[in-house]
């Protein structure tokens, strides 16, 4: 019965270990630079794992779906997380009101959580 029981809880222990997920963006600063320009300062979160599994961009979206912008990350933040990263001279029109931040990861693509920002005017 013993056994079983260390069985059971290695198992339980095994089946709990965190992975990673969908990347997910946690906080968004935009800020206007010049007539419908824009800078964003945007943190990401996502257990990445090295090379194979990792938060390679986020991307700034019109209501209507149209990429504005996009941040590549070109490599892992293993043992920075979360972490933040910026990007300037993002063109948006005066007629967006709101913009949709969203991450990428090297596997999951897109599906973590996204942030919805008022564009300052």
């Amino acid at each position: 019965m013993k056994y079983m029981v260390m069985l059971f809880t290695a198992m339980l222990l095994i089946s709990t270990e965190a992975h990673p997920g969908e990347a997910d963006v946690i906080g968004v600063d935009v800020k206007q630079t010049g007539k419908d320009t824009y800078f964003f300062k945007v943190t990401v979160r996502h257990a990445d794992e090295g090379w194979d599994h990792y938060a390679n961009r986020w991307d700034v979206v019109a209501p209507d779906g149209a990429v504005l912008g996009t941040r590549t990350l070109f490599h892992p933040h293993v043992d920075e997380q979360p972490f933040t990263r910026s990007l300037s001279d993002v063109k948006i029109s005066e007629s967006i009101t709101n913009v949709m931040v969203r991450a990428h990861d090297s596997v999951h693509e897109y599906g973590g959580k996204t942030v919805k920002v008022a564009v300052p005017r």
